[in-house]
């Protein structure tokens, strides 16, 4: 007796046809030749061409009981999982008819091990830590090619390099050999190694350079509350509030120290004796720059990411700036002026604009037909567009020359430059600066070494990495990255992970004339940074928006991505 179920089609009582018909439609591309006729698969192809060994596919080795040659059937290839007459009909989905095998189909799954093979000694153990980059790939081209890094001014919350040579010459450093690290920082001593150490266990030398690369200057300090990075860090620092969440008067004492500091940090760098510092808050980050360093011949300040509310306070104290991103209606503007404009000012530069927006309507002659916005209009759109870009790249301010002066004065002053509520409430910005400076505590970069074992068709292969984690400032990048080529023969990658809000910090200033770099260069030599590392960072900026991602360097030959 037959039961009517609602719904049911019989027509519809083998569905397994459809996944048996679009199976047989893959395999018979290389059904009418023999097995040693078959063209060999592309990543097969490509191996053989570079002279590396393959392993035979599990066909060939009688897989599923078959003889040489024949291919083992997929136990997945229909859901009843029995073999079908080729007198039974089939069913065809439209979209069958249309569909083709694609290059990671499973008949190639095992035909992957080479490319595993060429590329898991580079990224098994950058996997393995599970960083936010990504590793090469041969679809990746590198940026460029060249014996000497970029400037890279963003700010570097993690590095990771990987090498086939050891890393265990930067663990466990002598009393002897940190304090010795420790004096050279202090009286900034240039050290030159070989270009390859045979044995950098046992090199005193390489091992206080290497200490004296992981020093940076903070201020405030606190050993229980991190103080960086400072945005979108309420997470981290929830529970950890200080006795000054809810103290207005140690808050005023906690700021006025760190206007003492701020002022001697920007004095150093007037006097060209600190090259650059960085002012972290909750809202944005500040990088000063000494005069000589990317390119500019004066002192300069860049302020990201920016708001609406931020840059109008800044107009308001008279602070002139630019916005090196941004193109304004009608013509480029080089400077926003501080000085307030009246009504009646407004009304000119509005009216002025409005002409000659709208100056080609008359020059076709149809100006009476065309109706054209009123002022208000054109104010309200030019605001969308201001409050639009806060808070992105764009927002990017930069200030120069004297004016950097007057923001110090605004910055000390800004009432919005601390939080008012959650765990950052009442807590000064942090000040990070490469040299000593005065209410700074010395800090050391957290580095530790990792050994691991990564899967090879030769077997188990020793891969070697080095992880530096805490705020890796310019110099810092550039001093490490050198002792590697000395320690690593000049063979080692890197994936380096970049507080994103400073990446822009990367943008190439506008230039006013032509600079000469070697005397400001000269200017420098007291800043307390090595003289390759002071000329890597007076190159002009080169990597725009973005910052390096990917380091790798082979044969003393950098590759960098970014």
């Amino acid at each position: 007796m037959a039961f009517s179920v609602p719904g049911y089609s019989p027509s519809f009582k083998k569905p397994p046809k459809t996944l048996r018909l679009r199976r047989k439609r893959v395999r018979s591309l290389g059904a009418d030749l023999s097995p040693r006729e078959r063209p060999e698969p592309v990543p097969r192809r490509a191996a053989l061409a570079a002279g590396l060994p393959l392993r035979p596919f599990p066909a060939a080795a009688g897989r599923g009981g078959g003889g040489p040659g024949t291919a083992g059937r997929n136990p997945f290839a229909c859901l009843d999982n029995r073999p079908r007459s080729p007198a039974e009909p089939s069913e065809v989905l439209p979209s069958d008819q249309q569909q083709a095998p694609g290059p990671f189909s499973d008949s190639n799954q095992e035909n992957d091990l080479v490319w595993e093979e060429k590329f898991s000694e580079r990224t098994a153990v950058t996997e393995l830590l599970q960083p936010s980059h990504r590793s090469f790939s041969e679809s990746d081209i590198p940026s460029s090619q060249s014996t000497e890094l970029p400037a890279d001014w963003s700010i570097k919350t993690r590095l990771l390099f990987t090498s086939s040579r050891p890393f265990s010459w930067a663990d466990q450093l002598k009393a002897q050999e940190e304090a010795q690290g420790v004096v050279q920082h202090c009286r900034a001593k240039e050290v030159t190694l070989p270009q390859s150490i045979q044995d950098p266990k046992h090199s005193t030398e390489l091992r206080c350079a290497f200490q004296q690369s992981l020093i940076y200057w903070l201020h405030p300090a606190f050993s229980w509350l991190p103080l960086f990075p400072r945005i979108g860090a309420d997470r981290k620092m929830s529970g950890r509030t200080g006795p000054w969440f809810d103290d207005e008067t140690l808050q005023h004492f906690l700021m006025s120290d760190w206007s003492v500091s701020f002022t001697s940090l920007y004095n150093l760098m007037k006097t060209k004796l600190c090259p650059y510092f960085y002012i972290c808050t909750y809202q944005f980050t500040v990088l000063f720059r000494a005069a000589g360093l990317a390119g500019s011949d004066v002192i300069t300040a860049l302020i990201s990411p920016t708001t609406r509310g931020i840059r109008e306070a800044m107009k308001n104290e008279g602070i002139e700036f630019s916005l090196p991103l941004i193109r304004e209606s009608g013509h480029e503007k080089k400077k926003t002026s501080g000085r307030r404009l009246g009504h009646g000012e407004e009304q000119a530069v509005s009216d002025e604009d409005e002409e000659e927006s709208f100056s080609w309507l008359e020059e076709m002659g149809v100006q009476d037909k065309i109706k054209k916005p009123d002022i208000l209009s054109i104010k309200l759109r030019k605001e969308k567009q201001e409050v639009q870009m806060d808070h992105r790249a764009e927002s990017v301010v930069l200030v120069k020359g004297t004016n950097t002066f007057t923001l110090l004065n605004f910055l000390i002053n800004c009432k919005s430059l601390i939080a008012t509520s959650g765990p950052q409430a009442g807590l000064p910005p942090t000040l990070l600066s490469p040299v000593a400076f005065r209410g700074a505590t010395m800090q050391m970069l957290k580095a530790r070494s990792i050994n691991v074992k990564t899967q090879a068709l030769s077997g188990y292969k020793d891969q070697f990495s080095l992880e530096i984690t805490g705020p890796v400032m310019p110099h810092s990048l550039h001093s490490v990255t050198t002792l590697l080529t000395s320690s690593q023969s000049g063979s080692f990658s890197a994936g380096l992970h970049t507080h994103e809000p400073t990446t822009v910090f990367n943008i190439c200033p506008p230039m006013d004339q032509v600079l000469d770099k070697e005397t400001l260069r000269g200017e420098l030599t007291n800043c307390g940074l090595p003289p390759k590392t002071l000329d890597q960072l007076s190159q002009t900026p080169v990597l725009g928006k973005s910052s390096l991602r990917n380091v790798e360097m082979s044969d003393y030959v950098y590759n960098w991505r970014s």
